[in-house]
């Protein structure tokens, strides 16, 4: 998530009331979890294991629950609860701003986009040129939908990221300070729902094709021209490539990266990365002609056991 202005870490520090360790000139541009860090931004950490994954993240400034050797180059804001710190930052610049009217007045709507009936259009959000957007659908704060782009009835764009912190009182909910940016000349089906980031977006790329009662988890990247058949499930934070077709009921685990022209036949469970080109088959899925040789093989398995039996 972007600032809308850099701020100095030592204004933070003493806004948050954080001992400030380190480079006390270096100005914060964003504020992202671990796993999307880049130059500039503001993370966390609050276990000690993870420590050395954050100070030698690409984060700028780390928000750490302890001191600690300070890298060259970054700044340690030190508090007692980093993810409190953290989740207030996000919700000061990602506050909950419920809508009163359908259409947002801070939304921009290109020309000929036609919207029917029960839309709703959140907060800050941009619709491109051409788009035709049927009833009741719902497009939250800050998403960003490019030219042609078709969202059936009942979709949900840019739903609230599902990422809690188990703490000893149970779940708490991260504030969801990511987009969802839909690219031009995409197709959304009826009744799905595109999670907005954590702290990063969910990207939908250009000219993707995505059927009905889909489902696409928070910080997740898609890449152009694929094609996703009914009741796909996407787990958070997902990189898939381009040309890259799921058929239906096709589950994908998190954090897995889907690589350039992968197709996942119907009602595969994928739970690691793959290898380009290539067509997977099964739960948990594997390559294709190795999980239809192994199919194929278990069905002559009650001969082989009689014939052994008569043995």
């Amino acid at each position: 998530m972007r600032f809308p202005t850099s701020i100095k870490v030592s204004e933070l520090a003493k806004q948050l009331n954080a001992q400030l360790l380190g480079d006390d000139t270096l100005l914060a541009s964003g504020i992202n979890e671990i796993h999307h860090v880049e130059a500039g931004d503001i993370t966390f950490v609050d276990f000690e294991k993870y420590y050395k994954t954050a100070l030698n993240s690409a984060a700028s400034i780390i928000i750490i629950d302890k001191s600690a050797d300070v890298p060259e180059g970054k700044a340690l804001l030190v508090v007692d609860e980093p993810f409190k710190v953290y989740n207030d930052l996000v919700l000061q610049y990602r506050p909950i701003r419920p809508l009163n009217v359908n259409i947002s007045p801070s939304a921009t709507i290109g020309e000929g986009t036609h919207l029917e009936p029960g839309v709703v259009v959140g907060h800050e959000v941009v619709i491109g040129e051409g788009c035709f957007i049927q009833a009741n659908v719902y497009i939250a704060d800050h998403s960003i939908i490019g030219d042609d782009v078709v969202i059936q009835s009942g979709a949900i764009i840019g739903a609230d990221a599902f990422y809690f912190k188990r703490t000893p009182d149970g779940f708490t909910k991260w504030r969801s300070g990511g987009r969802v940016i839909i690219q031009d000349r995409v197709d959304i089906g009826s009744n799905c729902t595109i999670n907005k980031g954590v702290s990063s977006d969910t990207i939908i790329g250009e000219g993707t094709k995505i059927d009905c009662l889909v489902q696409i988890g928070h910080d997740t990247k898609i890449g152009k021209n694929c094609l996703f058949a009914a009741q796909v499930g996407v787990a958070g934070n997902c990189t898939i490539g381009d040309n890259v077709t799921l058929y239906g009921q096709v589950g994908v685990a998190q954090n897995l990266t889907i690589a350039d022209g992968v197709t996942l036949m119907a009602q595969s469970g994928l739970g690691h990365s793959t290898e380009e080109g290539k067509a997977y088959f099964g739960t948990p899925a594997q390559e294709a002609r190795k999980a239809y040789r192994e199919v194929a093989a278990l069905k002559q398995l009650p001969d082989f056991l009689r014939k052994m039996k008569d043995i």
